[in-house]
């Protein structure tokens, strides 16, 4: 488990390989400034060294050039995946000071934003993948309030009911507990769950 303890925001990570194996074909970054937080998962099509080569290359573009806005990320995100198997892939930027939430995703990764108010917002994805051929985003944005919540996770993770899971008397330890426990190997799993004090 990956943890981060910033004074805006706390990220739980957790991420298992299908069956086992050493190489995940998921992967994810994520950090935090005093200005926004950043977040990418990836998934890589399949699983294995191609699946994990793929969703490597989309989170290293992220990082090396995550002061650009999400779209530009996106579309740096799909040219690192050119000539590579694919990947679906989703990034999430906060702004501290304009509490805002800017996302956007390709592919079948589900996000979650969880209000203090019980508003539970779903942004849908776009279907398919990323390439590097030639991709419309839809990349949506919402302002938010303290002491949300938020969820991010691969196709790995099957959960049912996300609003109690994240309502504000459970602590971002026992979510993440939670999740680990019932995460399947029969898949790649990735899941990243964060609040904003």
């Amino acid at each position: 488990m990956e943890v981060l303890d910033h004074s805006l925001v706390t990220v739980h990570a957790g991420q298992y390989a299908k069956n086992g194996r050493q190489d995940c074909g998921d992967s994810y970054f994520f950090t935090s400034t005093d200005d926004f937080f950043i977040c990418v998962v990836a998934d890589g099509l399949g699983s294995g060294k191609y699946a994990h080569e793929a969703s490597q290359a989309v989170c290293a573009a992220v990082e090396e050039n995550m002061n650009e806005d999400v779209d530009q990320l996106m579309e740096r995100a799909n040219q690192a995946v050119a000539k590579k198997r694919g990947a679906a892939v989703a990034i999430v930027k906060i702004h501290y000071v304009a509490q805002t939430v800017t996302y956007s995703c390709v592919g079948n990764i589900r996000f979650y934003f969880y209000s203090e108010a019980g508003k539970l917002t779903y942004p849908l994805p776009v279907t398919g993948y990323l390439s590097g051929r030639p991709q419309q985003y839809k990349t949506q944005s919402f302002q938010y309030e303290e002491g949300a919540s938020f969820l991010i996770h691969s196709d790995g993770l099957q959960i049912t009911r996300v609003r109690p899971l994240l309502q504000s008397g459970r602590s971002i330890d026992y979510i993440s507990t939670y999740l680990d426990s019932i995460v399947s190997d029969s898949d790649d799993t990735t899941f990243i769950i964060g609040r904003l004090p």
